[in-house]
Parts: C-alpha cells; structure tokens; sequence
C-alpha cells in the first residue's frame, strides 16, 4: 500500500494555540442578552397587557375573541373565568376570558 499513497507526516513546529475560555463566557453572555431582549421581553410584556386586559373586562364592553366573533359582554363570571358574549339578539355565546383578544370602541358593532 506505501507505493500508492504516500505516508503523511506531521509538521514538527509551534504547538497549537490555546483555546481562551474567556472569549466563550463573553459570547455565552452576549447570546444570553440578545434572547433575553429580543424573545423573553418583548412576549412577557405582551403576557402583561393581555392579563390587565382580561382584568378589565365588565358588562356592556364590545369584544372581539381569537375566533374572529365580535360581540357585547352580557355576563361577567370572576370565579370561573369565563363570559357571556351577546353575537345578535337573543343570541349568547359563553367562551373563555382568555379568548378574548381585543376591547373595541363602544358602538364598533352597530358600524358593521
């Protein structure tokens, strides 16, 4: 076989650069930072804004849900978290306070 391929031999010189554990810890912070800022943050923040939302939910408010239902909140139930949405004249809906995922203007549902 040594007359096909030739035999490799390894360079004799200056060993191989130490690999810095420093340079790792900074780019692990610098990764920890930018998710913290750019994923954590930001979805916190909009968790904060729906749960002040669903907090301020009472009688009469127009609501739009997940589902893409516009209707008026008929009844408010604090104990099981759920509520009772009028869609049309003698027409109620019971959904999840948590469905809810905007407030509208009062008088949004006359315009439509």
């Amino acid at each position: 076989m040594s007359l096909l391929i030739g035999t490799a031999h390894a360079q004799a010189g200056a060993p191989a650069p130490a690999g810095g554990g420093m340079e790792m810890i900074i780019m692990l912070a610098v990764f920890g930072l930018v998710f913290y800022f750019m994923i954590y943050r930001p979805q916190a923040k909009r968790v904060k804004e729906h749960k002040s939302l669903m907090e301020a939910l009472s009688k009469g408010d127009e609501v739009l849900t997940q589902g893409g239902i516009v209707g008026k909140i008929v009844k408010v139930s604090d104990e099981k978290d759920f509520i009772a949405i009028s869609v049309a004249e003698g027409t109620e809906v019971t959904i999840q306070k948590a469905a809810i995922s905007a407030v509208l203007p009062k008088g949004t549902m006359k315009n439509l």
